[in-house]
Formats: C-alpha cells, sequence, structure tokens
C-alpha cells in the first residue's frame, strides 16, 4: 500500500490518500482536533475524490478517521466562530469538498468513534457505512444556532420516516452504532477496531465485480432513489445562510468552544 497527501499544509496533511490494490484509501488526518473539517482538508478531500473518480485503477473508495477518538466531529468551529464557516466547503463539492462531489465510483465510510454534525453528514455521503459498535452518529447543529446544511436534513428526510427524522434533527441528539443500523443507516456494525478492516474487505469484494455493472448499478440505485436535487441543495444552502447571518450561529459556535452555555438573540 502505497500513501501520499492531499491538501496544501505538507507538515500535517489534512488528508491522506493510500492506494490498496483496486482500492482508494481517503483518511481524514486531523486526529487532534478529531478530524474536525478546515479548509486545508475541504480542498483535500475534493482533490482524492478527484484522483479516485479519474483513475481507472482505482474501483472503490474507503474513507476513515486518523487517531482513536472519531471519524469526524465535524465543522472546526474556530472558523465557524470567526464567521468563516464558508471556507469549509469547495464550489464543486459542498461542505468538506465531499458531500455533493459528483461521485461514480462507489464509497464506503469506516467509522468509529464520533461522526457528529458534518462528519455524519459525511458518512451519510458514502454508500456505504461500517460501523464500531462504539460510534457515534448525530446532527447536532440545532444545538449550535445551525442548520445541518451539508446533506444531513435532505438525507435523513431521505432515508428515514419523517417523525424519526425529525426526532435527530430537531433534538440534536446522539444515535449508537446499534440504533443506527436499525434504522437502516449503517451497513455493517463491527466490534471496537475493526472498522476499517471489515470495510476494507466489504470493497475487496465489489471491487473483484466488472467495473460497469458496479457503477451503472450504483448508478440506477442512486436515480431511483430521493437523492437531494439541485433545488433542493440550493433551498438548504440559502436558508443556512440566513441563519448563519442571524448570529446565533456565531454564538452557538463560541459557547462550545468556550464550554459554557449559549446566549441566544434570537428568542422568539
Amino acid at each position: 500500500m502505497t500513501t501520499t497527501q492531499a491538501g496544501t499544509d505538507t507538515a500535517a496533511p489534512p488528508v491522506q490518500f493510500a492506494a490498496d490494490g483496486a482500492i482508494a484509501r481517503l483518511i481524514l488526518n486531523r486526529p487532534a482536533k478529531r478530524n474536525a473539517v478546515s479548509p486545508d482538508m475541504a480542498v483535500g478531500l475534493e482533490a482524492a475524490l478527484d484522483r479516485l473518480e479519474s483513475s481507472p485503477e482505482f474501483r472503490i473508495g474507503v474513507i476513515s478517521g486518523a487517531g482513536d477518538a472519531a471519524f469526524c466531529a465535524g465543522a472546526d468551529l474556530g472558523y465557524v466562530a470567526r464567521g468563516e464557516g464558508e471556507r469549509l466547503s469547495t464550489q464543486r463539492g459542498g461542505f468538506a469538498g465531499f458531500v455533493r462531489y459528483p461521485r461514480r465510483k462507489p464509497l464506503i465510510a469506516a467509522v468509529h468513534g464520533y461522526a457528529l454534525a458534518g462528519g455524519f453528514e459525511i458518512a451519510l455521503a458514502c454508500d456505504l457505512i461500517v460501523a464500531e459498535s462504539t460510534a457515534q452518529f448525530g446532527l447536532p447543529e440545532v444545538s449550535r444556532g445551525l442548520i445541518a446544511n451539508g446533506g444531513g436534513l435532505l438525507r435523513l428526510a431521505s432515508a428515514l420516516p419523517r417523525a424519526q427524522a425529525l426526532d435527530i434533527i430537531l433534538t440534536g441528539r446522539r444515535l449508537d452504532a446499534a440504533e443506527a443500523a436499525r434504522l437502516g443507516l449503517v451497513t455493517r456494525v463491527v466490534g471496537e477496531g475493526e472498522a476499517v478492516d471489515e470495510a476494507l474487505r466489504l470493497a475487496a469484494t465489489i471491487a473483484s465485480h466488472p467495473v460497469a455493472a458496479v457503477t451503472e448499478s450504483l448508478y440506477l440505485v442512486n436515480a431511483a432513489s430521493s437523492a437531494p436535487s439541485a433545488e433542493l441543495w440550493a433551498l438548504c444552502a440559502e436558508i443556512a445562510r440566513r441563519v448563519r447571518e442571524s448570529g446565533d450561529a456565531i454564538e452557538g459556535a463560541r459557547a462550545f468552544l468556550d464550554r459554557r452555555e449559549a446566549s441566544w438573540q434570537d428568542k422568539r
């Protein structure tokens, strides 16, 4: 297996790209920040997806997080607190350079620890999710004065009955791996420390099949499902902009970083 770097910070690459035969491994590499998404990570993830999609030797990708604590804890709220949240997206890929990227090849998320907020949205943007039994999922954006505009709202509304989707979205509560699997959001649940290996085994099985059969099957399944339309993405972005500009979004991020209760401006 050979590893290269994607992104602009060569001292501590926020995304690593590893070639494992026909499998491309994308590794979120900010473990000290629980792999929270930075501008460099967004650029690096989009570049990694470009390489996966354009290289014929790769048939499938597996995305995972470095370190012991998290797959991805979402957006780096330091940027949000400074009013720089838009830097965490790219024009083509959306949040993290990832959630709106126009893929044709399958991608598996290998989740351990926390997959919260944008981290959950990255996992939901994948085609399959392998989760360790200790994984935690959730969209806590409402508790920070934000909305989950990286596809979390749209994809949960498509994947779950309305009442179940709203229970997760409006409360901001966490789901463990067992509940996520019961709701049909997770493909397989494995023991602690086993997600990457299981995801690679699953990827190897998929990669062993003819390329066209796999990619066209994936395309038709996505076409038949209620995938977010361009109009829904645009509506989500406009609402997210209005919410961010209310001021409570910055206060929510600052309160989280300061470990204090937020003082909301909008008390209607």
